[in-house]
């Protein structure tokens, strides 16, 4: 565990922009968010690098950041995949069909609540426990699991209307 902020910073400015990125679906509100937070995680360095765990910690601060950003309409806009996920997943397979299939998760990810968003990303992105999730969320394992599956259920209903709009 690094104990300066500077080698705190370094190691986890990717990761963090890259969970900010994924988070709002929008590259450069990411880097504002992730900026803002990193500059008050740094005042507060003495208190939070003696925590257990810095980096959990820091990663709320951006969730909650991103949840109380007053620009929504820019929180909100959609941008070109390729600074999005695109730029940030494992490649693989015709990239127009993986482009096309970011294209249309990103899109309808982009429509739901931001709790709700937050939590898809946690859990689907960064691979996060319940608790975790809560953690970070400032709420309990239950609420998480309920934005979770209203998050999916919502995903599913838009992939049902697209689906039968094309068919």
């Amino acid at each position: 565990m690094p104990d300066s902020f500077d080698a705190f910073a370094a190691e986890r400015i990717d990761r963090l922009l890259r969970y900010a990125t994924a988070l709002t679906c929008d590259p450069h509100l990411a880097q504002d968010v992730v900026q803002e937070v990193l500059l008050r995680a740094q005042s507060r360095w003495g208190r939070i690098g003696r925590l257990d765990a810095p980096d959990l910690y820091v990663k709320r601060m951006v969730t909650n950041e991103y949840l109380s950003w007053r620009r929504k309409r820019a929180a909100r806009d959609i941008t070109s995949a390729h600074s999005t996920l695109e730029a940030i997943g494992p490649s693989g397979g015709d990239p127009a069909v993986r482009h096309a299939e970011r294209e249309a998760m990103r899109v309808r990810i982009a429509t739901l609540p931001r709790k709700q968003r937050a939590a898809i990303v946690l859990r689907y992105y960064e691979d996060s426990t319940d608790a975790e999730i809560a953690e970070v969320l400032g709420c309990s394992a239950g609420t998480v699991r309920s934005h979770i599956s209203r998050a999916l259920g919502t995903l599913r209903a838009a992939d049902l209307t697209v689906t039968e709009v094309l068919s």
